[in-house]
């Protein structure tokens, strides 16, 4: 009898072990589902899908900071595309030049009213001549924040009678703002001044 009891005692730690072993079986099997089932939807949500044209374009989001120098770069480079564009053309250039000052703090408003009251917009305009920028470099440390910026460009000016090249180097900080229509990428522009802006060479035509 007593062999008996010891037997069905250990038949019974046998299946207390069995179904302990199966428990944690299944416990393992439901947290590997769990993770596997937030990468598929992190994935999934990572993913952008663009109707263009009538074309399904696929797009990958991803975070800011991923991005941080592109965008900022962009933004440097917009501001002084709009800013240094010019034509003889003044609706175009207050187009341009409001754009521009989206993008920056008071400092690029200074800059421009200097400008205006100086005439110099209005020289542009009664003297036929168009302003063109190539951005050169930007050099950006991103390391402290706001973020320290030098642009480098090449300006030209074309008159009837000659171009005017010159060297542009600016600097100024970036510190984040709220995105939005006029602003894109979520940046501003602040402590903004002209560094260089010499000429290089003057070719007649």
């Amino acid at each position: 009898m007593f062999k008996k009891l010891k037997n069905i005692e250990t038949a019974f730690q046998h299946i207390r072990a069995f179904t302990i072993a199966v428990i944690a079986c299944a416990f393992l099997g439901i947290g590997f589902t769990v993770y596997q089932s937030h990468r598929l939807i992190a994935t999934i949500q990572s993913r952008v899908y663009i109707l263009f044209n009538g074309k399904v374009l696929d797009a990958v989001a991803a975070d800011r900071k991923d991005n941080v120098a592109v965008e900022a770069r962009d933004h440097i480079k917009t501001f002084h595309e709009l800013f240094f564009t010019l034509s003889p053309d003044e609706k175009a250039n207050k187009a341009n030049l409001g754009k521009a000052l989206y993008l920056a703090d008071e400092t690029a408003k200074r800059a421009y009213d200097n400008l205006s009251e100086s005439g110099y917009y209005a020289n542009i305009i009664s003297g036929n001549i168009s302003q063109q920028l190539q951005i050169d470099s930007i050099n950006i440390d991103l390391r402290n924040y706001p973020y320290a910026f030098k642009c480098y460009a090449t300006q030209s000016i074309i008159r009837t009678s000659s171009t005017v090249t010159r060297s542009l180097v600016t600097s100024g900080e970036l510190r984040n703002v709220g995105r939005s229509d006029n602003n894109p990428h979520g940046f501003l522009i602040q402590r903004w001044s002209t560094l260089e802006n010499t000429d290089i060479k003057v070719v007649n035509r």
